[in-house]
C-alpha cells in the first residue's frame, strides 16, 4: 500500500462456466437447457468461428491473458470481481431461467489465477443449479481460500460483508447485494431458514437507510467500504433517477466506492462527493464472442478498473481503466483505435455526471470530475 493510498482493483462480470469450463482442464457437463443451444462446446465454436482456434484445454491462467501482468504491474491492495456463476457439479437447474452457467470446481485454479480477494456473489446466476449447487459453490470457493460476500446458507451470513486487512492495519469491507432488475428472482432471497443471496427489492432511499444500519455495526475508523451491487439491465448506458439517488443515499451513508455491475458493456461513471460511482463496470471474462445482435455496444471491450482512495477518509484519489478485449476467450491488449472508442462513448455518456474520461498514450483511461464536491443532477 503506498502510504495514505489504498487501491482496489475492480472488476465486473467474471463469468467461468459454460464454453469457458469447456476449455480449461477439467471441463463439467455440457448440457446446457437453453432455447437454441444445448451443448455448452457450441460457445467454443463461436468464438473460434469470430477470432479463430482456441486450444484444447488451456491453462488455467488461459482466460485472463494479459490481464495478469497488468494487475500484477498495478499491485493494488485488494482486488474485488462478481463471480457470475455457480461452482458446482450438483444441483438442478433452476426452472424458469432460459441461461444456467456453471463451472467445474475442479477448475477454480482458473479463478485463483487473477488472485481475487473478494468474490461478489448476489447476482443472477450464482443459484443456477438450486440450493444444493449452491451450497458445493459456497463449500469450493472456502476450500480455494477464496473470500465471498453476498450469498450464504442464510440471511445472516449472506449479509456479512467480506473483509480483507489491509497492511497499515486498516481494512476493506466488501459488501454484495443484488437487484431483481438484474434479473435475480426475487424467491432468490435469503432467509433466516434457507441459502440465497441478499436481495434489495428497489434502490431507494429506504434501503440505502437500511444499509446505513448494517455499516455502522461492523465499520471501524480506517476501513474503506465497497457496495458492490448487482443491478440494471443488461444492455445500454441510461442510468434512472431512482440508482442514482440509491448510490448518492449509499455514500452519504457512508459507502466509498459503488461498485456496480450486470451491464454486458461498461456504463457512464460519478463522482459524488468525491467518492465514485461505477454505474456499471461491463463484463470481464465469459464466453460471449460470436453472439451477434449487440455489435454496437463493443462487447468485446473490458475494462480493468483501478480506484485509488484516501486510506483515512475513503475519498478519491485518481481513477484509471485499463481496456483489453476479448479474443479466443483470452484477454488481450486493445489497439489504439479501440481504446479511442471506448474514451470517447463512456466520456459522452459520464458528462452529464460531471465527470470526463481523458485518454493517454499506452491506452489507459483517466477519470477526470469536473466539479467534485456539487451534487450533479440526476439525469431524465
Amino acid at each position: 500500500m503506498r502510504e495514505g493510498v489504498v487501491t482496489l482493483f475492480l472488476g465486473g462480470d467474471v463469468m467461468l462456466g459454460r464454453g469457458v469450463d469447456q476449455i480449461l482442464p477439467h471441463p463439467g457437463a455440457p448440457a446446457l437447457r437453453e432455447t437454441y443451444i444445448r451443448d455448452a462446446r457450441a460457445y467454443v465454436g463461436l468464438a473460434e468461428a469470430a477470432n479463430g482456434p482456441i486450444p484444447r484445454p488451456v491453462g488455467f491462467r488461459w482466460p485472463w491473458g494479459e490481464a495478469l501482468p497488468v494487475l500484477d504491474a498495478a499491485a493494488p491492495d485488494a482486488r474485488v470481481v462478481n463471480l457470475e456463476t455457480a461452482v458446482t457439479a450438483d444441483g438442478d437447474f433452476a426452472p424458469g431461467k432460459g441461461v444456467h452457467y456453471r463451472m467445474s470446481p475442479a477448475n477454480l485454479p482458473c479463478l485463483a489465477a487473477a488472485r481475487p480477494d473478494v468474490c461478489a456473489l448476489a447476482n443472477n446466476h450464482v443459484l443456477d443449479f438450486g440450493p444444493r449447487g449452491l451450497h458445493e459453490t459456497l463449500g469450493a470457493l472456502a476450500q480455494a481460500g477464496l473470500r465471498t460476500a453476498g450469498a450464504g446458507p442464510d440471511e445472516a451470513r449472506a449479509k456479512q460483508p467480506a473483509i480483507v486487512p489491509l497492511g497499515a492495519g486498516g481494512r476493506v469491507l466488501v459488501f454484495s447485494f443484488g437487484m431483481p432488475s438484474s434479473g435475480i428472482p426475487k424467491g432468490w432471497a435469503a432467509t433466516g431458514q434457507w441459502a440465497g443471496v441478499d436481495v434489495v427489492e428497489e434502490p431507494s432511499v429506504a434501503a440505502a437507510s437500511a444499509f446505513a444500519d448494517r455499516l455502522r455495526q461492523v465499520r471501524r475508523p480506517g476501513d474503506i467500504a465497497v457496495a458492490s451491487i448487482h443491478w440494471g439491465p443488461n444492455w445500454g448506458y441510461d442510468v434512472s433517477r431512482s440508482e442514482v439517488r440509491f448510490a448518492h443515499a449509499l455514500l452519504d451513508a457512508g459507502v466509498d466506492v459503488v461498485h456496480g455491475h450486470s451491464s454486458h458493456h461498461p456504463r457512464p461513471l460519478e463522482v459524488y462527493r468525491d467518492r465514485l460511482v461505477l454505474y456499471g463496470c461491463g463484463d470481464l471474462v465469459d464466453d460471449y464472442e460470436g453472439i451477434g445482435g449487440y455489435e454496437r455496444y463493443r462487447d468485446d471491450l473490458r475494462v480493468l478498473y483501478l480506484v485509488s482512495v484516501e486510506a483515512d477518509t475513503g475519498r478519491l484519489v485518481a481513477a484509471r481503466m485499463l481496456p483489453l478485449r476479448a479474443r479466443r476467450m483470452r484477454l488481450e491488449h486493445v489497439p489504439p483505435e479501440d481504446a479511442e472508442w471506448l474514451r470517447a462513448v463512456l466520456d459522452r455518456h459520464s458528462r452529464e455526471f460531471g465527470t470526463r474520461i481523458d485518454g493517454g498514450p499506452d491506452g489507459t483511461l483517466t477519470l477526470r470530475p469536473l466539479r467534485r464536491a456539487a451534487r450533479p443532477r440526476c439525469p431524465t
